[in-house]
């Protein structure tokens, strides 16, 4: 039975009704037609079959739920880029509402899309999708089962995520393994943002992030702040190729996993905070999470920014991070970017099975560092259970506590770097405390006060 009702704009007048009383879905779309005022979604179960589209030219437009509460499901038919689709607009808010995308009937392998074309353009069967908006806030909104991308906000300014929670999302590729998608995207120049106070849970792929094509203006101005993760397949915190941008204060636990959906074969290893692109003139702050199954913080194309009083911890035993990596990696496929001039101070990582920080590049400052716990793999001794993967040329990466590299994808040594009084404790750490690969000279940068010390004693978070 199709349940019919009446639907209209708020506005100073009061309700003004658009007509006579017309199913849900049609109520719905008929409403938004008038591109401003409030529109107040019906109470109860909506069915959507095909796109909410706010048109392009709308203006000081609020979408809100209902009092007794508002869910808007992709019926098994659903056709369309996303749930709610907003083309170009300016002051637009969504708040007090469900999204349910009905993933079980419409997810369908995918892979990342080609490097020319956008994730607003490549995914469909999203939840919210905004592209080239003004004002765009989206407020105390559910977004459950989503196949793909729940929020993908393109080429837009001033933009707030706030109170948003998020789970059991994303799709896989045609292997089975992830594909990045299940979170918030912020994409191709997107600026002015912020997401906070957000709760993302059984993401598949990474869990907040911004992306941009290597030819599109970088995503700029941005806040990430106080949000909870746990149980993201990729990363909890992507800034990628962006200037300007803040985390601070997120929280989580059990990143990388389930590690059975973990892209390894694309070498998409998790990290707590990771990085991609150019990307300058950022911080990461205050962030605290545990149970990592891959990196901590992955510092691939950052430069010229901070990375400052963030806490990781490992508590389980060894065998279970499959994919377990270094703690802080230096990194540079960017091709026009080379990692110098970071600052790494007041960190704690603790419980790591291999090294705790690689760095390449110059002028970094690594200062009152707490690497705690290293090297619970053994390695190199260990070599056969863990694996302990050394590139040729390279046999101390994964077993020092500060390993001072030549570069990754290109020459760029580590030089002229301070790294001073940091406590660096584990497997055999005394003599592996701060090595430098073979054919650099440890000279090239100033060492001072670091403090090195062997434990092999019980597993990281033990009294």
């Amino acid at each position: 039975m199709r349940v019919l009702l009446a639907v209209g704009i708020l506005g100073a007048a009061g309700l003004v009704l658009l007509g006579p009383p017309l199913d849900r879905e049609d109520a719905v779309r008929a409403a938004l037609l008038a591109g401003h005022g409030v529109v107040e979604l019906p109470a109860g179960l909506t069915e959507v079959s095909s796109e909410l589209v706010i048109p392009a030219g709308s203006h000081d437009l609020e979408i809100r739920g209902a009092p007794g509460g508002t869910v808007l499901r992709a019926s098994a038919r659903f056709h369309g880029r996303a749930v709610i689709r907003c083309e170009p607009s300016a002051r637009v808010t969504l708040r007090g509402f469900t999204i349910d995308g009905n993933r079980a009937a419409l997810e369908q392998p995918l892979s990342l899309p080609p490097s020319n074309v956008t994730f607003a353009r490549f995914y469909r069967n999203n939840g919210i999708l905004a592209d080239r908006v003004l004002n765009f806030t989206i407020r105390d909104v559910h977004l459950r089962e989503v196949a793909n991308y729940p929020v993908l906000v393109s080429r837009s300014r001033t933009v707030l995520i706030e109170r948003v929670r998020i789970g059991d999302s994303g799709s896989r590729n045609a292997a089975g393994k992830n594909n990045a998608s299940g979170g918030i995207l912020l994409e191709d120049g997107t600026s002015g943002f912020t997401v906070r106070d957000c709760r993302l849970e059984n993401v598949r792929g990474n869990g907040i992030w911004t992306h941009s094509r290597f030819a599109s203006p970088r995503n700029a101005s941005g806040l990430i702040a106080g949000n909870r993760f746990r149980m993201i397949g990729r990363d909890a915190v992507q800034v990628g190729h962006a200037v300007r941008v803040r985390v601070e204060r997120n929280s989580g636990s059990f990143i990388g996993y389930p590690a059975e959906e973990v892209d390894m074969e694309s070498g998409a290893i998790p990290a707590a905070l990771d990085t991609a692109g150019d990307t300058a003139g950022c911080a990461y702050v205050d962030n605290r999470f545990e149970e990592i199954n891959g990196k901590c913080i992955d510092l691939d194309g950052f430069h010229d920014g901070e990375i400052r009083g963030n806490r990781f911890v490992n508590r389980r035993p060894p065998d279970a991070y499959p994919h377990a990596n270094v703690g802080i990696v230096f990194n540079d496929s960017h091709p026009h970017t080379r990692s110098n001039r970071i600052t790494v101070e007041d960190n704690e990582i603790d419980g790591l099975l291999f090294t705790g920080i690689f760095v390449i590049g110059p002028g970094h400052r690594i200062v009152n560092n707490r690497l705690l716990n290293l090297n619970r793999a053994h390695c190199n001794e260990n070599r056969a259970r863990f694996g302990c993967y050394n590139p040729a040329g390279d046999p101390d990466l994964l077993q020092s506590g500060i390993y001072l590299g030549r570069g990754v994808l290109r020459p760029n040594p580590a030089r002229e770097s301070l790294i001073r009084d940091n406590l660096i404790t584990g497997y055999r750490m005394r003599e592996r405390c701060i090595v430098a690969a073979p054919g650099l000279d440890r000279r090239a940068n100033l060492l001072e006060g670091n403090r090195c010390r062997d434990v092999v004693a019980a597993p990281a978070g033990s009294p």
